[in-house]
C-alpha cells in the first residue's frame, strides 16, 4: 500500500458521496523513489508531509474557475502501489493513479475552513499571482506561498455528508 494525496475540486466531494469512489486516472502526490532521493530527511513522516504539501499547492491551480468554492481539498487514500505510476515531469512526488479508489480506501479528507475570510482573500491574491509565479517571479511566488500559512482541516469520510452541508 502507498498513501496518495489527491488535490481535487469541491464538486468531487459530491461525486464521492454519490458514487462512493474516486475514478482515475487521477493525478496525486506520494512518497516516490524520486522524492526519497531528492529530500534530505529520510524520516517517513517528513516525506509524507512533503507529498501532502505538494498536493495542497496543486489545489490552487484547480481553483482557477471563479464558479468554484475557494476551498482547497485533498483526499488522502491508501492504494495498491500497482495502481500508481510516477510522473517526474510534474515533480518528485507526482504520481498518476489508474482505476478506481473506493471510499473505504480514503483515510482522510483535508479541506479549508468555509468561513475563513482571510483565507479566501489570500487564495484570490494567490490566484491572481499564479501565472507570474509559475514564470519565476519571486514576488508573485511569495503571494502564492502566503496561502500555505493556512492549515487544512481534517475530516473522516463518515463526516462527508455534514462537510458538504457546510
Amino acid at each position: 500500500m502507498i498513501r496518495v494525496y489527491f488535490p481535487v475540486q469541491w464538486p468531487i466531494l459530491h461525486t464521492l458521496q454519490e458514487t462512493g469512489e474516486l475514478t482515475g486516472p487521477a493525478p496525486g502526490f506520494a512518497v516516490t523513489p524520486a522524492l526519497r532521493e531528492w529530500y534530505l530527511d529520510e524520516n517517513d513522516e517528513e516525506l509524507e508531509y512533503a507529498a501532502f504539501t505538494e498536493a495542497v499547492r496543486a489545489c490552487l491551480e484547480l481553483l482557477s474557475d471563479p464558479e468554484l468554492p475557494r476551498r482547497r481539498v485533498v483526499l488522502a487514500a491508501d492504494i495498491d502501489e500497482k495502481q500508481s505510476r510516477p510522473e517526474p515531469d510534474r515533480g518528485q512526488a507526482a504520481v498518476r493513479v489508474d482505476g478506481v479508489v473506493p471510499i473505504d480506501r480514503i483515510a482522510a479528507i483535508h479541506v479549508d475552513a468555509s468561513n475563513d475570510e482571510k483565507l479566501v482573500a489570500a487564495i484570490e491574491v494567490a490566484l491572481g499571482a499564479w501565472d507570474a509565479a509559475q514564470n519565476g517571479d519571486d514576488d508573485a511566488q511569495a503571494l502564492v506561498d502566503d496561502v500555505e500559512g493556512f492549515d487544512l482541516q481534517w475530516y473522516a469520510t463518515s463526516e462527508l455528508p455534514s462537510l458538504l452541508e457546510s
